[in-house]
């Protein structure tokens, strides 16, 4: 049987290859991951920033991915053999009781605490808690993360999921900027609902000052002076 490790190994120079060159793919840290179990928490302008998302962060991680991608054929099947986490609607609980499982075994979240696309003109949702939640009952460190792309290059592609008529925003080339902060801890008693609330705020607050920083670079240096991932 193909395990997600195999897959993973297999899938990654393909995914990374794609990122590095058709996207042009800009990333800058300012401070490198940290090592074990984290939580890489990105905004969300597309449906396929979780698959660029992963090949910036250039090792396994397990993404919290809208249960309606693995009813798509051949990759809903390659989600679910990768080990991705499906988060159902009304049944946000189970998808975090399987992050909370992977991070205590020392892997990688990749969440988007926006809990669905930013908004089709731009701008950002509100956060949802499920950050908030998994960075307090793990104690792993949150790296918030922000995205900038050419939103002109944007294709709106319709298709239709168990019988329901779904629309997906795929960004298939173009300048990819991502900008990736210093880690944030949080601990703190989960049941508080007040400082649940205010931890996804600070981390959505991150997201956004990175996004805008993202957007910068971009704006002052239009074409990356490389298209491989930088670090410090």
């Amino acid at each position: 049987m193909i395990t997600s490790k195999l897959l993973y190994l297999a899938s990654r120079p393909v995914v990374g290859t794609y990122a590095g060159t058709m996207l042009k793919m800009d990333v800058r840290r300012h401070e490198v991951f940290p090592t074990g179990a984290k939580i890489i928490a990105a905004n969300h302008p597309t449906t396929t920033d979780p698959f660029f998302v992963a090949a910036m962060v250039r090792q396994q991680a397990y993404i919290l991915i809208n249960e309606l991608l693995f009813q798509v054929p051949i990759l809903g099947e390659y989600l679910r053999r990768s080990g991705h986490i499906p988060v159902q609607a009304g049944n946000g609980p189970a998808a975090l009781d399987a992050a909370l499982e992977h991070l205590k075994l020392g892997h990688t979240i990749i969440i988007f605490p926006e809990g669905d696309l930013s908004p089709e003109q731009g701008g950002f949702q509100k956060a949802r808690t499920g950050v908030a939640r998994l960075a307090v009952m793990s104690g792993a460190p949150v790296v918030p993360v922000g995205i900038h792309l050419q939103r002109e290059r944007i294709h709106t592609i319709k298709s239709t999921v168990r019988g329901r008529v779904e629309y997906g925003r795929w960004y298939l080339r173009g300048a990819y900027n991502v900008t990736c902060g210093k880690p944030l801890f949080f601990g703190g008693d989960v049941e508080n609902r007040p400082y649940v609330r205010s931890v996804a705020d600070n981390v959505m607050h991150h997201i956004i000052e990175l996004a805008h920083e993202s957007e910068t670079r971009f704006t002052r240096f239009p074409t990356p002076l490389t298209s491989l991932p930088q670090t410090p």
